[in-house]
């Protein structure tokens, strides 16, 4: 990887990991336009860029998260779910991953989805992320879940998730990026660790790499979230469903015509 493509992917990675439009997907079609090769430090990149992100949400909620201990708890729980299912479909969920017509396919389903997400779940009661129940919490770790098949977007399912238990779009929204913290912070350890534990090294060149990644991303995610927020309060969720769509057929169609599309 070039400085070029560290600044495209990263700059995709901040602006979509929040978005219910799936960063997955759109890794694919850069990374394909690109030429980038799939190798072992290409496959660490996309994953260790998280924390970046991660650290948008910690620096832009900063009080929240020393809000109360209850806080933490109620996060722990939602993210039981994903360690659970991890473990248990590990080698399913890797084979999805190697295959792109199934996140083009996810996500034309998923964007019409959202056509119709706000109708289903319009008499919410809940405006604050801070007063969903333990139980309602583990039913959004539930449908984060979804996330595990490639293209359905982390942050779509788990705030369709808190729509369907009442939650207002804001504070539905509000609780995946809390969720996304060890959600994604955990699958970049491991990520880190199986690297090493595999024998591969960072040269000092893919470590500024990482840094400049994890910069980029920090900054577009913190301008990604501030933005979605206003936007999703106010307009819903139908944009982003005809933007999945769009894209998931770009993806098939792509497939279908010959092109070779990887899954970085």
């Amino acid at each position: 990887m070039n400085v070029f493509e560290v600044i495209v992917l990263a700059i995709i990675e901040g602006l979509t990991e929040f978005l219910p439009v799936s960063s997955t997907g759109h890794m694919i079609i850069a990374s394909s336009l690109m030429g980038i090769q799939s190798d072992n430090f290409v496959k660490l990149f996309t994953v260790a860029i998280q924390l970046g992100t991660i650290l948008s949400v910690v620096v832009l909620y900063f009080k929240r998260f020393f809000r109360s201990f209850d806080f933490y708890f109620k996060l722990f729980v939602a993210f039981i779910p994903a360690v659970i299912f991890g473990l248990l479909f590990s080698d399913m969920i890797d084979e999805l991953m190697e295959s792109p017509l199934t996140v083009g396919v996810t996500l034309l389903v998923g964007g019409v989805i959202l056509l119709f997400v706000d109708k289903w779940f319009k008499n919410a009661d809940i405006d604050d992320a801070d007063e969903i129940s333990y139980p309602t919490a583990l039913k959004i770790g539930i449908f984060q879940c979804l996330a595990m098949i490639p293209g359905m977007s982390r942050s779509g399912a788990s705030i369709v998730g808190g729509m369907s238990q009442k939650l207002t779009r804001k504070a539905a929204a509000e609780f995946s990026f809390f969720l996304a913290v060890p959600t994604m912070f955990a699958a970049t350890a491991k990520k880190l660790y199986d690297f090493y534990k595999d024998g591969h090294t960072i040269s000092s060149d893919e470590i500024n790499l990482l840094l400049l990644g994890n910069v980029i991303g920090f900054v577009v995610a913190l301008i990604a979230i501030k933005s979605f927020i206003g936007f999703l309060s106010k307009n819903g969720f139908r944009v982003f469903g005809i933007y999945r769509i769009i894209v998931g057929a770009i993806i098939i169609v792509l497939i279908l015509s010959g092109h070779s599309l990887q899954i970085i």
